[in-house]
């Protein structure tokens, strides 16, 4: 969800077949999941100012153990927006708010012509935004 201008979350719960071990989220998974939370911070919720960014620099801190079978809140913010890169944070809090573990990357934008004619709302690049996330709650 797109909670404020360079700003994202999202909300998950990792299974258990995702632990490193017995009860903790494996620590790529973890990277994966901050990975993904600084690519979305410049997709926006209008398809037209939309910018799609692929990894070139991730730095992890891992804080806390992930649990596994239990709710994570994610937070990604954008630091700095230039022409071809973006720099951006992301964070894992457990449900009582305390950070887990967080991310700070360097970001590229994928050139147009890898891009042009795909739906990437089809391939799941989408962001809602708060309306549709109160929505989501009261359905």
């Amino acid at each position: 969800f797109q909670t404020g201008p360079g700003e994202v979350s999202a909300e998950t719960t990792v299974p258990d077949h995702f632990q490193g071990y017995p009860g903790v989220v494996h620590g790529g998974v973890t990277t994966a999941l901050l990975d993904e939370m600084l690519g979305r911070v410049q997709m926006g919720t209008d398809p037209a100012e939309s910018r799609f960014l692929y990894t070139a620099k991730i730095d992890v801190k891992f804080r806390r153990n992930v649990p596994t079978e239990s709710p994570l809140q994610l937070v990604g913010r954008l630091v700095e927006a230039r022409r071809t890169t973006v720099t951006a944070t992301a964070a894992m809090y457990d449900q009582n708010g305390e950070l887990l573990a967080e991310a700070e990357g360097l970001l590229v934008e994928v050139p147009e012509d890898m891009i042009s004619g795909l739906d990437l709302s089809e391939l799941g690049w989408q962001l809602y935004n708060e309306e549709q996330r109160e929505g989501e709650h009261q359905a």
